[in-house]
């Protein structure tokens, strides 16, 4: 079992569905991303950190690192948000088709990053 599947798995079922579809949702957009753990959270790596998520008592955190936050302000502002974060929280429905764009907006990001150094 990975960490991934550990750190999900010590949540209720509830919360537990929820990181899992997440998880799935990212996973069928970036399958080549690698998985780990990363300030104590799941996180997404292509050409560096894509997006982060958390399960809380009331909420699934979620951190699309700087860019997609700024990128996304307007649709993201109906959230409670911290510096770097976002908290969807679990009266309401997960965005998941949000999640899609974010996701989708930081892997071309990344990629288009990677592209730039490796022309230097």
């Amino acid at each position: 079992m990975s960490e991934i599947d550990n750190y999900i798995n010590g949540f209720p079922e509830e919360t537990k569905s929820l990181l899992n579809q997440i998880r799935a949702t990212i996973k069928s957009i970036v399958p080549e991303a690698e998985e780990k753990i990363s300030y104590g959270m799941p996180s997404f790596y292509l050409n560096g950190a894509l997006v982060y998520y958390a399960g809380y008592k009331n909420h699934i955190g979620f951190y699309p690192v700087p860019s997609g936050m700024k990128a996304f302000k307007e649709e993201l502002s109906v959230y409670k948000q911290g510096k770097g974060s976002v908290q969807f929280p679990f009266d309401k429905p997960i965005p998941f088709d949000l999640i899609t764009e974010i996701v989708k907006f930081r892997m071309n990001e990344n990629l288009e990053k990677a592209k730039v150094k490796k022309r230097k």
